[in-house]
């Protein structure tokens, strides 16, 4: 499994942007043991959450291993505190940036497929509710969405006040990433706005993987939007399990996200973990 940390230029963003990508194309085949076929790669771009970075899901769960055991090539970008959705006044196009350039610079990097089917957006909390928004946005790119404990939380945005002391739910922060609250729920940062766009066109929408923690105080939204979107006929996969909002879980169903997504089930190959005997 080959482990890369690099720093892309984004035009989108206007500066430099840390991503690691984890890509198994450097596994060893012993005689008699299966090689895989010179293909290009199955990628999943993977976002993290609030106050988090791209080293997050590599430090908080076992992804590595999991890409390694189905020859996927993850992408882990750094997000900031931006919900990955666009506001150009400030340079902050950070949709533009997970939707459209990443994918091409990565693709222009590595042996990537560049085929919809073999090329999906996941993430946890922030990063699930930008992986749901920027998979349905860019659905033509996207063939899958896995969003983990996602903060659906967009309808409650008009009950916000200055008065918390926790940065994240002061009512000027939030602003300040979604612009006006009322436009924002009327327009394409709103992951329901978005679905309903794609039902009018008649769109191919992605296939859709969702999870939340029992304990998880976002479960209720998550909860909320799968049943929304199974009142309009999109269909959804909505896992529910044991967990809160902490990387146990997060380490479980990625994994489980990863084997429902369509990919070579390989096994590991020769690693410092596993020799094959």
């Amino acid at each position: 499994m080959a482990f890369i940390t690099m720093n892309l230029m984004s035009q989108s963003l206007m500066r430099t942007v840390p991503v690691n990508v984890v890509l198994p194309v450097d596994k060893i085949a012993f005689p008699g043991m299966k090689k895989r076929p010179e293909a290009p790669f199955k990628t999943l771009y993977l976002l993290h959450g609030v106050f988090g970075s791209y080293i997050d899901w590599v430090n908080g769960t076992r992804v590595q291993r999991y890409a390694d055991e189905n020859n996927l090539c993850v992408v882990m970008p750094s997000g900031d505190n931006a919900s990955y959705i666009d506001r150009p006044a400030s340079g902050n196009n950070y949709g533009e940036f997970v939707g459209r350039e990443l994918v091409e610079l990565t693709r222009k990097i590595f042996p990537l497929s560049h085929r919809r089917e073999d090329t999906f957006i996941g993430g946890l909390s922030m990063g699930g509710y930008g992986a749901i928004r920027n998979g349905l946005k860019y659905h033509e790119t996207f063939g899958a969405i896995a969003a983990l404990s996602s903060a659906l939380n967009m309808e409650d945005f008009k009950n916000l006040t200055n008065e918390s002391p926790m940065m994240i739910f002061r009512r000027d922060f939030v602003e300040a990433v979604f612009g006006d609250l009322d436009e924002a729920l009327e327009s394409d940062k709103n992951p329901r706005y978005l679905v309903k766009q794609l039902l009018k066109k008649k769109a191919e929408f992605p296939a859709i993987y969702l999870a939340c923690g029992e304990e998880d105080s976002l479960l209720h939204y998550n909860q909320d939007f799968a049943a929304f979107l199974e009142e309009n006929g999109v269909k959804a996969t909505f896992e529910v399990g044991p967990g809160n909002h902490e990387w146990d879980f997060w380490d479980r169903y990625i994994k489980k996200a990863i084997d429902w997504l369509p990919l070579e089930r390989a096994g590991q190959g020769i690693n410092s973990g596993n020799v094959g005997i």
